[in-house]
């Protein structure tokens, strides 16, 4: 089987899966006489600017939160991350096709890799589930920002350098790290931490051009999460007001964003990319201390 065979194979798959779920999510919402136009446009805002920034690399989970505490959109914190799933894995898997249209890279990378991020997550719940989550956000967050610091320091030191532009996946010992490296990120994906600024980075520093990690870490995103949607659309714990709102605008947000970052140059992505690990790593220290500060009261 060619590359572009598996390419157009990947593509039908997704094209489905969008199909699908937006079937389940009408079908539902229907049988159950559920509104569309309930704070719909409330919605709509949310969607549109937390998948804009999604697809950008900043993540959804901690935008998203905060908007719909702003909004009294999802007063039951028990419920948000079926409400958010829900809501947001369309535009997630039109990130994934687009991107993996849109940017050119090996299949020899991106199957690999999708496979063992969603094997990651498959096993994530039942290994880390007596892990220390704070422990795990610190680690991370710190190697994140450390990782920026290593990658300002390249570009200062040697501004004019091209980060493999010309070269599409991994191969050899790199592979075969970004596999482990994959399956890791898809295990703590269980424990709310996303994939997306890690990739950015992994890629960045195995030097390759972290645009192509884009259509690599929203794949694997787009994989893990269509998983459990159908569980989540039928399991009662999804705040339906807005959630059609957040589909349209997360799909216009995506589409917005795509065109902004093919017309970036490989410098402004490098910048971009330091940008979301160091907002992604402070993100998690806050986090881990915020959850200890709690504990302690």
């Amino acid at each position: 089987m060619t590359e572009n065979m598996i390419l157009t194979l990947i593509q039908m798959i997704l094209i489905a899966m969008i199909v699908w779920i937006l079937y389940l999510i009408v079908s539902y919402m229907r049988q159950h006489k559920i509104s569309m136009t309930d704070r719909f446009w409330t919605g709509f805002g949310i969607g549109f600017l937390t998948d804009l920034l999604d697809t950008l690399g900043i993540g959804t989970f901690a935008t998203t939160t905060s908007l719909f505490k702003a909004t009294k959109l999802v007063e039951e914190d028990r419920r948000i991350p079926a409400t958010m799933t829900t809501a947001h894995i369309i535009p997630i898997l039109l990130e994934a096709l687009l991107f993996i249209t849109i940017v050119e890279v090996e299949m020899t990378t991106l199957v690999p890799l999708a496979i063992s991020s969603f094997l990651g997550a498959s096993v994530g719940a039942r290994v880390t589930r007596n892990w220390d989550t704070k422990k795990v956000q610190r680690v991370l967050g710190v190697l994140l920002i450390v990782a920026a610091g290593i990658m300002v320091y390249r570009m200062v030191t040697n501004p004019g350098a091209d980060l493999g532009t010309d070269v599409r996946g991994l191969t050899g010992w790199k592979l075969l790290v970004g596999i482990g490296f994959d399956f890791l990120i898809g295990m703590l994906l269980s424990m709310g931490l996303g994939n997306y600024a890690p990739e950015l980075i992994f890629f960045s520093l195995m030097g390759i051009s972290p645009a192509v990690a884009l259509p690599v870490m929203m794949l694997n995103a787009a994989m893990m999460l269509s998983a459990g949607t159908k569980q989540f659309i039928q399991s009662g714990r999804v705040s339906w007001p807005g959630v059609p709102g957040i589909i349209v605008g997360g799909v216009l947000g995506v589409l917005t964003a795509a065109f902004f970052l093919s017309s970036l140059d490989i410098n402004n992505l490098k910048i971009l990319v330091v940008f979301i690990a160091i907002y992604t790593g402070m993100t998690l220290l806050r986090s881990s201390f915020i959850q200890h500060a709690k504990k302690e009261v």
